[in-house]
């Protein structure tokens, strides 16, 4: 009998280590490759999201920046309840009632009247430093809250009759030629409608007339909504009460009240009172934007800062003030004189895992809101 003397032979140990090394070094690239790759990825996708974000936030700070004082008459300046034991009108608060600028409310400006502080509502309030301070080196952020009236819902159809200091009837006219929405919109809305109606926090401007002929008067007031009741016929009960969160229904006030123009009739318009703000109490930080007493939205996360100066020109002397932080408070000058926004800062970074990113982006940029003043207050050169 014969033995075969054939063997198979597999790899030795050392064959076996190189090869494994080999494939360990080839393994270690190709995951190094895939682990850059997918890290470019999402770097690109991350900044993609911020610029997106970004982009419409600041094309909505700027666009009611812009409205400031739209359709709201030349040079805005209303007068708010004032007088002995009158608290200050506030904003930044909302119907639960909370307070959000910086944890609480702002009041509004006021100048002294016969030694008196009263309260004005413009169609620009600057608000330096109102905000909280994010870093340290720069300090507080800015708020900034622009007035314009509300064309969506057509309150100018409805005739108002100031029946007591708390109650405001409003009815549609009958006589529809005075309608000015006839078009394209044949019928106005209902003032309880469920998307455009009144609701609590809205903010309303009433134009009246009280008394006729050489002895009439004219006032403008502004109420906050407290409820709205339907009579039928197209007429509707809007209730002031007093003790609103916002502090504009208060009887007792010896101006700037409803209570003061009961038996006054006239028209009225809704108002729209926008704050742009910073809330930190989340992280990141949010740039956020309330509307009169409603509650606020978030507009972009990852805001780092944000300011503004202002340009104003001085009636007085017939020359401008530029780069105005305080808006031309420090100048003795008023909201009302407010040519120019500019923003300073506008300042956004991305977020990673919850965390503060590497990636940022700052709008810098001059906002001119045409309804601010009566006329072009630049001064033309003499060259």
């Amino acid at each position: 009998m014969r033995r075969s003397t054939n063997r198979n032979h597999g790899f030795s140990l050392l064959e076996m280590m190189i090869a494994m090394a080999l494939g360990s070094i080839v393994l270690a690239a190709a995951v190094q490759l895939y682990s850059q790759g997918v890290s470019a990825t999402w770097t690109v996708t991350q900044r993609a999201e911020m610029q997106q974000d970004f982009r419409a936030a600041a094309n909505m700070l700027t666009k009611d920046i812009s409205l400031a004082g739209a359709s709201m008459g030349n040079n805005v300046q209303i007068a708010l309840p004032s007088g002995n034991g009158i608290q200050l009108p506030i904003y930044g608060c909302d119907q639960i009632p909370k307070c959000y600028i910086n944890g609480g409310a702002v009041a509004y400006p006021t100048q002294l009247v016969a030694g008196v502080p009263v309260p004005y509502l413009y169609g620009l309030i600057p608000g330096s430093k109102f905000g909280p301070i994010l870093n340290a080196a720069p300090g507080a952020t800015d708020i900034i809250t622009v007035v314009n009236a509300d064309t969506n819902l057509l309150l100018s159809c409805y005739t108002v009759s100031v029946t007591t200091a708390t109650r405001v009837q409003f009815k549609l006219d009958v006589d529809h030629t005075k309608w000015p929405c006839q078009t394209p919109l044949l019928n106005p809305q209902k003032l309880n409608d469920g998307v455009v109606g009144l609701t609590p926090g809205d903010l309303i401007r009433l134009n009246v007339t009280i008394g006729v002929g050489v002895g009439a008067t004219s006032s403008t007031v502004i109420g906050e909504v407290t409820n709205v009741i339907d009579r039928g016929n197209d007429t509707y009960d809007i209730r002031f009460n007093a003790g609103d969160p916002l502090r504009m229904n208060q009887p007792t006030a010896a101006n700037g009240s409803i209570a003061n123009i009961v038996g006054g009739t006239g028209s009225g318009t809704r108002i729209n009172v926008i704050s742009y703000y910073i809330d930190n109490s989340i992280t990141p930080p949010r740039l956020m934007r309330q509307v009169s007493g409603h509650t606020p939205i978030p507009v972009a996360e990852g805001v780092a800062f944000l300011q503004f100066t202002y340009d104003l020109y001085d009636f007085n002397t017939g020359t401008m003030r530029t780069n105005q932080a305080d808006g031309g408070a420090a100048l003795g000058m008023t909201p009302s004189q407010i040519t120019k926004i500019n923003i300073v800062h506008m300042s956004v970074y991305s977020t990673m895992h919850g965390a503060k990113g590497y990636q940022g982006l700052d709008l810098q940029t001059s906002v001119s809101a045409r309804d601010l003043t009566f006329k072009n207050d630049y001064p033309l050169s003499t060259n």
